[in-house]
């Protein structure tokens, strides 16, 4: 199977990528760079061999086109991932205006499944924990109102009946994450002594790596729409500490205050940022996340993939290992997780 896959060279279809071709399908990736789409599928360990590179990009009609000409299926994963309020404009224009563009392609070429890569913050707030058919949300959050109206797009043509098949990622973690994205710098910023204060409330996390195994059991045509969750579960963020503690044997003392009495805080801060050229570790959205998020209902996955998924403990050890070998952690910072002393760290290919 011929598989048109957007989003390729970020975190979740990097990854995807490489399971779909270990599953023995051919991948056609419509990229902007096509040398960073090689860097990226070298460092996972991809057959490059069996991938077509088409230059383009998902907002582009006539490139999107072109690309999924002779394809079977479609991974559109292509997205901006951030709570930085400086990426309000793009967000808006790649998420939206991509999914429509991507979404309506692969259906006028007849490709099935089109899997969409949604997110479960698409269905917040919530008032009860999350399932497949949780209406769309209508978050309060520039990246999670651009994934919500997204899925307004996805759901329109699974109405239809398309087979448009929609997977819902968690916060998602592991290790070769291409461009640094805002899960693995916070886990990262967390060990550099960063993030001293946390909020309250918690959120859902998975592997990328579990979340690439999802996207290779989807690729099977004549089943119609469908909706799968991530395999992970809900943590509050002080077990997602106390995980990072056990890993690495760090105190990483820390201090809880209540999600929703943060927020004005966090707005502040979203009002710098668009003055900042640095990037500020306090993020509104991330607040936002976990005052609103819920636990989400896994039947559909387990049913499809069984109940096995990696430990959190697994997860953030290979996320904090790949981290320092990478040199973006020092061996203090690492703790228990880093790299034996024998083995230097490999210094940085990406966003330090």
């Amino acid at each position: 199977m011929l598989v048109l896959v957007t989003g390729g060279t970020g975190f979740i279809g990097s990854h995807s990528t490489a399971a779909i071709l270990d599953a023995g399908h051919r991948v056609r990736m419509l990229v902007r760079d096509p040398a960073r789409a090689r860097r990226v599928l070298t460092a996972l360990g991809a057959d490059a061999g069996r991938v077509e590179l088409v230059t383009g990009d998902v907002t582009d009609a006539a490139a999107v086109a072109r690309a999924a000409d002779g394809c079977a299926a479609a991974l559109h994963a292509a997205g901006v991932y951030s709570f930085d309020s400086r990426e309000r404009g793009r967000m808006r224009a790649v998420n939206l205006r991509g999914t429509e563009v991507v979404l309506g392609a692969a259906r006028a070429a007849g490709l099935d499944p089109i899997v969409h890569v949604s997110t479960f913050g698409a269905l917040l707030p919530a008032a009860s924990p999350l399932t497949v058919d949780s209406p769309v949300g209508a978050p309060r959050e520039a990246y999670l109102r651009s994934k919500a109206a997204a899925e307004h797009v996805a759901r329109r043509h699974q109405d239809d009946g398309a087979p448009v098949v929609v997977t819902y990622p968690l916060a998602s973690l592991g290790p070769d994450d291409p461009h640094l994205g805002d899960q693995t710098t916070r886990v990262r910023n967390v060990l550099r002594g960063l993030m001293p204060m946390w909020p309250t409330g918690g959120f859902p996390v998975g592997d990328v790596r579990d979340v690439a195994r999802l996207h290779v059991a989807v690729l099977e045509p004549g089943r119609g729409p469908r909706r799968f969750p991530a395999p992970g579960r809900y943590v509050t963020t002080g077990e997602f500490v106390d995980a990072l503690r056990r890993v690495t044997g760090r105190a990483l003392p820390t201090l809880r205050l209540p999600a929703r009495a943060l927020l004005p805080m966090g707005h502040l801060v979203s009002a710098a940022q668009r003055l900042s050229p640095v990037h500020l570790p306090a993020e509104h959205g991330a607040i936002y996340l976990c005052a609103t998020a819920r636990p989400m209902d896994a039947t559909p996955t387990e049913e499809l993939l069984g109940p096995a998924s990696r430990s959190l403990d697994e997860t953030l050890a290979d996320t904090v290992r790949w981290l320092h070998r990478t040199g973006r952690l020092s061996r203090r910072q690492a703790g228990h997780a880093a790299l034996p002393a024998t083995a230097a760290p490999r210094p940085a290919t990406g966003p330090a």
